[in-house]
């Protein structure tokens, strides 16, 4: 009876040992990946009091006029890509051709640059796509 008792606790130890490992093999990638990492969206630039973006294409792009390089470019202005047809500061309400500041009707140009040109008021405003990696 004593040799049985014996067998029954170290098989409970076993057992317990077991389950234990094997709760720490728990497959923990579908919490780490939960997030899809993306370009970035207007929400993402809006918590910014002082952004000033539109989205053309499905794509941010942000005023770049205080960056250094982008003062300094030589460039030439390309075709008209776009205009804006909505103003609004609430992120869920942002689609293609709409801004946070720039006003409706502004007309956006690519240049030979990564920039994009917002004119207003005969006055060249630098945005620059915002992309991840």
């Amino acid at each position: 009876m004593l040799k049985s008792l014996c067998l029954t606790e170290k098989f409970l130890l076993c057992l317990t040992i077991l389950l234990i490992v094997l709760s720490g093999c728990k497959n923990n990638q579908e919490n780490t990946q939960s997030e899809t990492i993306g370009n970035p969206t207007p929400k993402d630039f809006l918590d910014d009091g002082n952004a000033d973006i539109f989205v053309l294409g499905d794509i941010v792009y942000s005023n770049v006029e205080d960056v250094d390089w982008v003062k300094e470019l030589n460039y030439t202005i390309g075709e008209k890509v776009g205009e804006i047809t909505k103003q609004t500061d609430k992120a869920k309400d942002f689609k293609n051709g709409t801004s946070n500041k720039l006003p409706i009707g502004t007309k956006i140009y690519e240049t030979d640059t990564p920039i994009y040109i917002a004119i207003i008021n005969d006055m060249e405003i630098p945005y620059l796509k915002m992309i991840e990696g």
